[in-house]
């Protein structure tokens, strides 16, 4: 029962991470211990898991695709997205600059104590680092594309989609938003649940959620310290979106307005980043959120041990 306990509070965070904007549940994920036990128990839905639950064997079927696990992490991330989105939505609304430097602290700790499972450091290691951030700066810093409702393209955001937001330092709806589909998918589709697009994405998400678990797993297995070093480099290029002093930038839609979340807020499509032009009480107290942030995964990897 603890064990049942501690992967839902894992999952929780999990949940957190998905509703903070730039952050990736994939990166709580990989902090917390449960990243490779997440994909290896994905990975398990195929044709022999889809066999025993025909057979009706359910016990076999569980424990083939660690059933209780899976269940405990997404509940406690379905808990989080519900309970977490209205506190995050407050506090976004009046204290934003200390909320971002909380969640940049947090990212910030997570390159190193990610980065410091890496066995052995080499060419290799060195390489997908380097390129596991370019990449992760370069999406950071993309203007979104236009609205695109063919079939395929559909399928490629349920694909893409899916993907960022397993793998740590990528979000998926920020990836919905360069890919010109968020207010698509997550808004209009879902609102007026539209089986036209939801239909497309739905299937991009059943074929790239088995099929990029498989791919990961052997990777990670087969070549651990270049993977770890590819994620850490993902987690470190994603700060950029978290950088603390930043304006708004929303995404246009067609008609020259603001496109519209289903709560009325707009949607973020980017930002400018800017240094504050004097030292005063909010950096020294964004100086001591961001030190928290710090302290907080400091704080899970000391507990994960024990």
């Amino acid at each position: 029962m603890k064990e049942v306990f501690s992967w839902f509070i894992k999952g929780f965070g999990i949940g957190a991470a998905n509703v903070i904007p730039g952050v990736s549940g994939g990166t709580i994920a990989l902090i917390t211990g449960i990243f490779e036990r997440l994909i290896d128990s994905l990975k398990s839905f195929n044709l022999k898991s889809l066999k025993l639950l025909i057979d009706f064997k359910f016990k076999e079927f569980a424990k083939y695709t660690d059933l209780l696990f899976l269940v405990s992490v997404f509940g406690g991330a379905v808990v989080s997205i519900f309970t977490f989105a209205r506190l995050l939505a407050y506090l976004f609304d009046y204290y934003p600059v200390f909320v971002w430097s909380y969640f940049f602290g947090l990212i910030l700790a997570s390159v190193y104590f990610v980065g410091k499972t890496i066995d052995k450091i080499n060419l290799s290691v060195i390489i997908t680092f380097i390129a596991g951030t370019a990449v992760a700066i370069w999406i950071s810093l993309q203007n979104p594309a236009a609205e695109n409702d063919a079939f395929l393209y559909l399928v490629l955001c349920g694909v893409i989609a899916i993907i960022s937001m397993i793998l740590p330092g990528l979000s998926g709806s920020f990836i919905l938003v360069l890919m010109g589909n968020y207010q698509l998918v997550m808004i209009n589709s879902v609102n007026s649940l539209d089986f036209h697009v939801l239909l497309p994405v739905a299937l991009g998400v059943v074929i790239g959620l088995p099929a990029f678990s498989n791919i990961l797993s052997w990777i990670y297995k087969k070549y651990k310290n270049e993977t770890i070093a590819s994620l850490t480099g993902f987690i470190l290029g994603s700060l950029i979106i978290l950088w603390p002093w930043k304006h708004e930038q929303h995404l246009i839609g067609a008609d020259g307005l603001k496109i519209l979340k289903a709560n009325g807020e707009p949607v973020i499509s980017s930002y400018i980043r800017y240094l504050p032009d004097s030292f005063n009480s909010e950096v020294i107290l964004a100086a001591a959120f961001l030190i928290f942030g710090i302290l907080s995964v400091w704080a899970i990897e000391h507990f994960a041990k024990k």
